[in-house]
């Protein structure tokens, strides 16, 4: 079978394309999504439309403008044409008008152009179906223009794969916020959802990933191939929860890291770009007590003999209480007086050191190298052989015992 007949497609206007085609590609089961220009009555080019524009403000003409879309190309063996339609209602607002986010004008209305009598009947049903969840939500009308294609013109080069490219580039989707209410019993994806007998129930991380993402690859670099965090994480290619266990919203962007309790989502991080820290800062706020949060993000510090692992001797490693990442061996721990757990000597290329001119005073701050959480300060008046004092938080130090 050739790929010709082996794929579908559809029209889609969501506003602006380039977040519509970043997002809609990463469903799996999409093949390919294109940027393009469909159903106006002038040449089709990016000027030309942006001059149309201009023209029908002013009252000028009475022609129709071509509408920013996206021609998705997918395979209905993997996934259906409803869960398209599912992800262009909830990753956009289909009520606005001629309008997306910043963008205004009738070349950013929302639109489903179809190309056969099924792909309108689910297009109407699908409408018909999120509109009642709009309406019990306090949102008006559905402004979405459901016609056959009558023309589409692919869109310049430069607008291809464009926030592939510039991932700092303007995106200006943004959907509503109402989930749609169920999936039909048409859906079809066939990658396999996770296995809930092997994930945690009470407590899991999952990072719903899709085949041909490259920040999914730089996610499983830069995190997860290193990772020693207590919370357990799974990898999923399907866009579904794991059986009998429940996402908040569906996912419009991969990687998206959801953290479930009790086989409820949580909490989630959407996309990644690098700055691991900050990923690593959002689950600090799902794991850490108001007091560890404040310590760690706020550079706060415990009082004086209050806090923990004071008087723990035992053989072991205190780490990272967000990462896992071993920071201090309980060898290298002594007595200091001072109130704090104290140390003189880190495991090695566990932390990194900072100026603190904070409280009039001149110190250097520890944090740690995984996290980038606050620890404490380094002072020299320590013991042989580093004459190092590592004064630090106990209640944000995590202790195994070997």
């Amino acid at each position: 079978m050739t790929a010709a007949t082996s794929t579908e497609s559809i029209i889609l206007g969501m506003g602006c394309f380039w977040g519509a085609e970043k997002r809609l590609s990463e469903l799996p089961g999409v093949v390919d999504v294109e940027s393009g220009y469909a159903n106006g009555e002038i040449s089709a080019s990016y000027e030309a439309i942006l001059a149309h524009e201009r023209l029908r403000r002013a009252g000028k003409t009475d022609k129709r403008n071509h509408v920013e879309v996206i021609k998705v190309n997918f395979d209905p063996e993997k996934i259906n044409l409803e869960a398209i339609l599912i992800a262009f209602w909830q990753n956009h607002n289909p009520t606005q008008g001629d309008r997306q986010g910043n963008d205004i004008g009738f070349n950013y209305r929302s639109a489903i152009y179809y190309t056969s009598p099924t792909q309108a009947e689910l297009a109407i049903a699908t409408r018909n179906h999120y509109q009642a969840a709009l309406h019990q939500a306090g949102l008006g009308d559905i402004t979405t223009e459901i016609a056959p294609l009558t023309h589409y013109t692919a869109a310049e080069d430069y607008h291809q794969d464009y926030l592939a490219k510039n991932p700092n580039g303007y995106c200006g989707l943004g959907g509503t916020g109402v989930k749609y209410p169920s999936l039909q019993p048409g859906l079809v994806v066939n990658t396999p959802r996770l296995n809930p007998e092997t994930l945690d129930f009470n407590q899991q991380l999952v990072v719903f990933e899709s085949e041909n993402c490259g920040f999914c690859k730089q996610f499983e670099a830069e995190v997860l191939q290193n990772w020693q965090s207590s919370v357990p994480v799974a990898q999923s290619l399907s866009p579904l929860a794991p059986e009998g266990w429940q996402l908040d919203k569906a996912l419009f962007a991969t990687p998206t890291i959801v953290l479930f309790k009790q086989g409820k989502e949580v909490s989630r991080y959407t996309g990644y770009n690098g700055d691991s820290q900050r990923f690593w800062q959002w689950l600090g706020y799902q794991l850490l007590t108001p007091e560890q949060q404040r310590i760690a993000f706020e550079q706060g510090t415990e009082r004086a003999f209050t806090g923990s692992h004071l008087d723990e001797k035992r053989p072991g490693v205190f780490v990272d209480p967000i990462t896992g990442a071993p920071l201090f061996r309980t060898d290298t721990k002594f007595e200091s007086g001072s109130g704090w757990p104290s140390f003189f000597n880190p495991v090695e290329g566990a932390l990194t050191l900072h100026e603190d001119r904070s409280h009039g005073m001149v110190r250097v701050e520890v944090r740690s190298a995984s996290s980038g959480i606050h620890l404490g300060h380094v002072f020299d008046d320590g013991p042989p052989p580093t004459y190092k004092r590592y004064c630090i938080n106990g209640n944000v130090l995590k202790f195994i015992p070997d």
